[in-house]
């Protein structure tokens, strides 16, 4: 959960200049995403307590009840079962209000206590539990809590014996929690937020908690660290073969970051391969924050979903929106194990039933430096869209899209791979620069091209820009706020390239 204070100083900063420029209830529809979530209005950021349940995605997430900004936290609840259209549900667990004080519900889990350890089940169904932290700006203390449902999630009652951990901290939140088959017995990571640390706990009960280990400091140390989480990987597509991969996040030096760890965990203590001194990041863009997994999905899934920082720009009537959801695993690579995110096979299988109309398709094209527009054969203009390509670079010097252009080509977001210096990339300098610092205007990442070839996945949803190279080897998230206008989209190169094969879907649902 980033702190109020981080989230005030990152608003107060970046805002100044748009409230001068723009009137805060203004309707946006122009950057309301199409198939990445968002609430239907007022603020959301973390996503909370993912789980699935009867073929359904679960997810709450950190959302104020009464307007478009920070405040009141709790949790929003909305359901899917394709990651795509969602069902807007009543909040879960509001805030707590009482003469003496205000406790905020901030970010955390949730699990299915399937063999009924906390007590809490009625009638031989197993309760569901959510462990959250508990943030009371009174008092100034964080401390973590528990409460339970008794129908499938829709309601919440909070615990009589909370809080179920108080160290009395001001910074201490963020529980994600698991059951661990092999010690059999509940595991929680939070976060030691000044110390740069992951503290483990264990639980028989999800009521009683004893303090495990800690893990930390180590890797990017420069900001407090928030939202851990711990997940068992598969390397290489074997499933024989697991690792643990540990995710904190924290404010990095272009803003949201989020680092990962790869390693193994005995039900007590995590130990880093790369003994904590290489900085792993999952993302390479300014906006991807707070991700946690549903660790249940079908086929053993772990599917990992962020919280998308929203800049500069107003939106309204909503504020905030999800990555899209993605697919994890490990890769041997020359460097070590590597994190591997491709977008999840549940949104794209169907991306088809979203699509309007037919799916742009394009095979062996020649793209000799020059730049080609591909917005005739679109079956529909809008900013909402998945390309999926891969380029030949063989004798080219950059090769990739011009998207979000304007009528008169002044101005757009570049996407695309630099052949000279080896770097996927997204150049929004032309087009964002009142919405950016100038620091992130350019954002780049390394990746090696593949005998000639790199593939490159393009999501444009309005508002949101994701990129994924070769097959999730590295993904770079952002947010834009293209003119109402700018809808066109081209295909270039500088020097000779080819594109092998391309698919594009146009997103006309919502």
């Amino acid at each position: 959960m980033l702190s109020k204070k981080f989230i005030v100083i990152i608003l107060l900063l970046s805002t100044v200049k748009v409230f001068s420029q723009r009137k805060v209830g203004v309707p946006t529809p122009q950057w309301k995403p199409k198939y990445h979530f968002s609430p239907e209005q007022n603020w959301t950021n973390d996503p909370n307590g993912l789980f699935v349940l009867n073929g359904e995605f679960q997810l709450y997430y950190q959302y104020n009840p009464f307007e478009n900004k920070w405040g009141h936290m709790s949790w929003g609840h909305a359901t899917s079962r394709d990651l795509i259209k969602w069902n807007y549900l009543p909040v879960a667990i509001p805030e707590i209000v009482s003469k003496d004080t205000t406790t905020f519900i901030y970010s955390g889990s949730v699990v299915v206590d399937k063999n009924n350890t906390s007590g809490f089940g009625i009638n031989g169904k197993p309760p569901i539990v959510a462990i959250f932290t508990a943030d009371q700006p009174k008092q100034k203390k964080e401390s973590q809590y528990i409460a339970y449902s008794n129908d499938n999630g829709l309601t919440y009652k909070q615990y009589a014996g909370n809080p179920v951990i108080d160290l009395n901290k001001r910074d201490f939140r963020d529980p994600n929690v698991f059951w661990h088959g092999p010690s059999r017995q509940w595991i929680m990571t939070v976060s030691m937020v000044n110390e740069h640390m992951v503290r483990f706990y264990a639980s028989q009960d999800l009521k009683e908690w004893k303090k495990l280990s800690d893990f930390g400091p180590a890797g990017y140390t420069r900001n407090g660290w928030e939202c851990p989480s711990i997940l068992p990987l598969v390397v290489d597509g074997d499933p024989t073969k697991i690792k643990w991969v540990l995710f904190v996040s924290s404010g990095g030096d272009h803003g949201p970051f989020i680092q990962y760890f790869v390693g193994d965990f005995d039900g007590e203590t995590f130990k880093d391969d790369n003994n904590g001194t290489k900085v792993l990041p999952v993302d390479y863009g300014d906006a991807f924050y707070a991700a946690i997994a549903w660790r249940d999905a079908p086929q053993n899934k772990k599917i990992l979903l962020g919280w998308m920082q929203d800049g500069r720009r107003e939106t309204y009537p909503w504020k905030g929106q999800m990555s899209i959801p993605h697919d994890l695993s490990l890769k041997t690579t020359d460097e070590g194990l590597r994190l591997i995110q491709a977008p999840s096979s549940v949104v794209t299988k169907s991306l088809s039933k979203y699509a309007a109309e037919k799916v742009l398709l394009k095979k062996n094209m020649p793209i000799n430096d020059t730049r080609i527009s591909l917005n005739k054969e679109r079956p529909y203009a809008g900013n909402s869209y998945w390309i999926e390509a891969e380029f030949n670079i063989d004798k080219a010097k950059k090769v990739g899209f011009n998207i979000v252009e304007n009528p008169d080509i002044t101005k757009n977001v570049n996407v695309g791979y630099d052949v000279e210096r080896g770097e996927l990339f997204i150049d929004c300098t032309i087009s964002e620069m009142g919405n950016k610092s100038r620091r992130n205007l350019e954002q780049r990442t390394p990746m090696k091209a593949i005998d000639g070839v790199v593939k490159i996945q393009v999501l444009v949803d309005n508002s949101s820009l994701e990129v994924f190279g070769n097959d999730g080897e590295k993904v770079i998230s952002t947010m834009i706020y293209p003119d109402i206008n700018a809808t066109n989209l081209s295909v270039f190169a500088e020097g000779k390239a080819m594109i092998k094969s391309m698919k594009m879907w146009d997103i006309n649902q919502k």
